[in-house]
C-alpha cells in the first residue's frame, strides 16, 4: 500500500518542518542548523537537494510555500525572532548563472521580540498575505501589494491572543459566504487554562480580526493545527495536534442566531478524538480535498485518518518512522476501529527524513 524511500537529509540539526509546494514536486526542509534546503523530484521520482543555504541565526521552525501564481516563493521563521520571505530567481541570458537557480531575501521580519513559531501563506483569492505568530502571543499578517516587489510588505493586522502562539492555519475556503478566517494554537503549559485554540474572523465592516470562537475542551498545549481543504462544504474541518488527535467542526449559525455585528458564531463539536499515538502529536496534515487526515507523533508513526459513509472517523493506516507499516494495525482496536479515543502519530525529526515516494502533503 505504501512506498517508504528514505532521503539522506544532510542537515547538521534536528528537521523541524517539511513542506511540499502546490503541485507536490517540491519540497523544503528547515532545520536547527538554522538552513532551509530545496528538494526537486525528478524525472526517475528521486529527490534531489537543489539549494540550501542559511536563512537565519537560530533554529528555523517552520517553512512554507506560496502558491506558484505568485512565482517561486518561500516564507521561514526562526527562534531568532524573525520571519524571512525568499524568492527563486534564475540567471538572466546574459549572466554567468545562466539557467541556473538561486534563492534570494527579499524581505526580514523583525516586529516580534521573541520567537516567531509559525508562518503561513493565505489563500491565494486573498492576494498575497502571509501570517506569522510569536511566543508572545501576538498574530501577524503582512501583505505584499505589489506581487511583483516581493521586497516591501506591509504590516496589516496584529491580533493578539493572551497566550503564547505555537502554529496558526487559514480556513482555504474561498466561498463568499465564509469571511476569511484563521485558527491559532497555543502551547502555553497552563493547565488551568481552556481554550488553547482560538478562532479569528474577518469584519468587513470594523476592516479588523475579531475573535470568533474558542475550542475551550483544549486544554493542553497544542503543537499544530490544520484546517481542512473545502470543495463545498457549508461547514469548517479542524484538525488540533496535541497529546492526542482532535477534529473539529464548525457550523456556522444562521445570521439571526448569531450576536448582531459580532462575528458569526459556530455550532462546534468534537467528531472525532484519538490517543493512539500515547504520546504527543507534532502535525496534522490533511490531503488535497480534505477527506484524508495524517498524524504524526513521539510515538514513531504515522497515522491516516478517514471517515466512513456514517461521518464516523477512522483509523486507515498505521506507519513506522522508516515508512514500513505497523503489525498491529491488523488490529483493529491498535486502529482506533473499536475506541474511538484512540489513535495518533509522529514523524520524528532526525537527520534523515522518510516521506511516501508520491508527491503530496508535508506530515
Amino acid at each position: 500500500m505504501f512506498v517508504a524511500r528514505s532521503i539522506a537529509a544532510d542537515h547538521k540539526d534536528l528537521i523541524h518542518d517539511v513542506s511540499f509546494d502546490f503541485h507536490g514536486r517540491r519540497m523544503a526542509t528547515c532545520s536547527s542548523d538554522q538552513s532551509v534546503k530545496v528538494w526537486d523530484k525528478g524525472e526517475s521520482e528521486e529527490w534531489h537537494c537543489t539549494a540550501s543555504w542559511k536563512t537565519h541565526s537560530g533554529s528555523v521552525w517552520r517553512v512554507t510555500w506560496a502558491h506558484p501564481e505568485f512565482g517561486q516563493v518561500l516564507a521561514s521563521c526562526s527562534f531568532d525572532r524573525t520571519a524571512a520571505v525568499w524568492e527563486e530567481i534564475v540567471g538572466e541570458s546574459n549572466d554567468k548563472l545562466r539557467g541556473q537557480s538561486h534563492w534570494v531575501k527579499r524581505t526580514t521580519l523583525v516586529d516580534s521580540r521573541t520567537s516567531v513559531t509559525d508562518v503561513k501563506f493565505a489563500p491565494k483569492h486573498m492576494g498575497l498575505v502571509l501570517a506569522t505568530c510569536s511566543a508572545d502571543g501576538v498574530v501577524r499578517i503582512y501583505e505584499a501589494p505589489d506581487v511583483m516587489n516581493l521586497s516591501q510588505w506591509s504590516l496589516q493586522h496584529e491580533i493578539s491572543c493572551k497566550l503564547s502562539c505555537s502554529c496558526i492555519s487559514w480556513n482555504p475556503s474561498s466561498s463568499r459566504s465564509h469571511p476569511p478566517m484563521i485558527a491559532v494554537g497555543s502551547d502555553d503549559n497552563s493547565t488551568n487554562i481552556g481554550g488553547k485554540v482560538q478562532i479569528y474572523e474577518y469584519n468587513e465592516n470594523t476592516r479588523k480580526y475579531a475573535k470568533a470562537e474558542t475550542l475551550v475542551t483544549v486544554t493542553d498545549p497544542v503543537h499544530d493545527i490544520a484546517f481542512a481543504p473545502n470543495l463545498g462544504r457549508s461547514f469548517h474541518i479542524l484538525a488540533v495536534a496535541n497529546k492526542d488527535v482532535r477534529i473539529f467542526t464548525l457550523k456556522p449559525l444562521r445570521k439571526e442566531m448569531s450576536s448582531s455585528g459580532g462575528p458569526a458564531k459556530f455550532e462546534i463539536q468534537t467528531v472525532a478524538q484519538f490517543d493512539n499515538h500515547n504520546s504527543q502529536v507534532w502535525r496534522v496534515s490533511w490531503n488535497i480535498t480534505g477527506t484524508v487526515l495524517a498524524s504524526s507523533g513521539d510515538d514513531g508513526c504515522v497515522r491516516l485518518w478517514k471517515a466512513n459513509y456514517m461521518d464516523t472517523w477512522k483509523c486507515t493506516g498505521v506507519l513506522k518512522g522508516d515508512g514500513s507499516p505497523v503489525n498491529s494495525a491488523l488490529n483493529p482496536q491498535s486502529m482506533g476501529l473499536l475506541n474511538p479515543s484512540a489513535a495518533l502519530s509522529p514523524l520524528s525529526s532526525q537527520n534523515q527524513f522518510n516521506g511516501p515516494s508520491g508527491g503530496g502533503r508535508k506530515l
